[in-house]
């Protein structure tokens, strides 16, 4: 008959704080990766806004032969929604036949 016997360990610390190291990267790890998706979605949602208006504008032009005089006529007339608290929006047209240029930039937040 074999018998085998089992040794304490001498130093049972090591395994558990080598735990919650793996357990504080993952985390990290994890943390930083949402973040990252958080910067992409706002990126992919300014470029969606500036397509709509865009797009919009030359709507606007196919069917009435002018662009819009601002981007609240676009917000009446062809369904354009803006989040003002997250966007500027500087909509700048002098001729009703030239394309306004459109730029769009996001609020930042400031820390108080």
């Amino acid at each position: 008959m074999i018998h085998v016997v089992r040794q304490k360990k001498k130093f049972p610390m090591i395994g558990l704080l080598g735990s919650a190291v793996l357990l504080a990267a993952c985390l990290y790890l994890f943390i930083a990766g949402t973040g990252g998706v958080a910067e992409r979605t706002k990126e992919e949602n300014l470029n969606a806004l500036v397509e709509a208006v865009k797009r919009a504008s030359v709507q606007c032009y196919a069917i009435e032969g002018r662009y819009p005089p601002s981007v609240e006529y676009l917000e009446e007339h062809y369904g354009i929604s803006i989040d003002r608290k997250a966007y500027n929006v500087f909509y700048s047209g002098w001729a009703s036949n030239i394309m306004p240029d459109i730029t769009i930039i996001p609020v930042v937040e400031e820390d108080e």
